[in-house]
């Protein structure tokens, strides 16, 4: 797990969901006065630069991020993603990407709280750098899996918390299902996203089924958002898309979705038949 460095993906066709999907639950829960924490499991350096020796050695924001850089027909939910990474560029050129932290830092109000858990310790030191200023946020070098039941509920009983793991290791997959349910047991009602790539492994394939089950007795169920835009490489190997799972959506939400995805398909599609979905429970 310390070996991975989302440097390399940054910027990512599993990025632009990802992070479009998060942007969108944290401008429908900072609509309402009452303060909203946001727990991020796996928060990362926060930002990465597209200039970096890791980026350049995948060049993988140019499958995401840069297909929809300068584009004058995104829809309003893609128009408002592309605007925070160009706020987050000081308004400049395509030349860093924002973590989820710094999709978070961009979008909540100061009385809301942004915990991040990261366990790469340079990762961990970038991120610490870059919310120093931000009064409410606490960055912990610790295991976010473990850290999460310590979270919830949060004081205003309003939360998000994002769970976005590696996935290095296959224990991943079975944690990730862990700390959702363990989540809806001491939060019933709070927001939880979780990213899960498409790769060739029976986990990664039955994970989006399980959470979604697990997700029943949510007081406004769940969906699940799948974006499929690359064949898999030879020998099956490589990762073909993403789903993000969003349980106890906010309102609206499935239908910004419904829009946007079809719309990512086609501008990300790396082949004929890319595809996409939006299941509701």
């Amino acid at each position: 797990m310390l070996a991975y460095r989302h440097a390399f993906h940054a910027g990512n066709h599993a990025d632009v969901l990802k992070h479009l999907v998060f942007a969108q639950v944290l401008v429908r829960m900072v609509s309402k006065d009452k303060p909203v924490s946001v727990i991020d499991t796996h928060a990362g350096a926060g930002g990465y630069s597209l200039a970096s020796r890791y980026a350049q050695t995948t060049a993988e924001a140019s499958t995401g991020i840069e297909r929809l850089w300068g584009r004058d027909d995104l829809p309003p939910a893609v128009v408002h993603y592309v605007a925070l990474v160009r706020e987050f560029n000081g308004g400049g050129a395509l030349e860093q990407v924002p973590g989820s932290p710094a999709i978070a830092n961009l979008l909540l109000r100061a009385s809301d709280p942004l915990h991040c858990y990261e366990l790469h310790g340079t990762d961990e030191k970038i991120l610490r750098a870059y919310l120093a200023a931000r009064r409410g946020s606490k960055v912990t070098m610790a295991d976010g899996f473990a850290a999460l039941p310590h979270e919830l509920p949060p004081p205003s009983r309003r939360g998000v918390v994002l769970i976005d793991p590696p996935y290095e290791l296959k224990t991943d997959y079975a944690r990730t299902l862990a700390a959702v349910r363990e989540a809806l047991l001491r939060f019933a009602t709070g927001v939880v996203l979780v990213w899960v790539p498409q790769v060739a492994l029976v986990e990664a394939r039955e994970l989006p089924r399980r959470l979604m089950n697990a997700a029943a007795a949510a007081p406004k169920g769940a969906l699940h958002a799948r974006l499929t835009v690359a064949e898999p490489k030879a020998g099956g190997f490589g990762m073909t898309g993403s789903s993000m799972i969003v349980i106890n959506p906010p309102h609206g939400l499935a239908d910004t979705l419904r829009e946007v995805l079809p719309y990512l398909r086609d501008a990300l599609a790396q082949f004929d038949g890319a595809s996409c979905a939006l299941d509701q429970k």
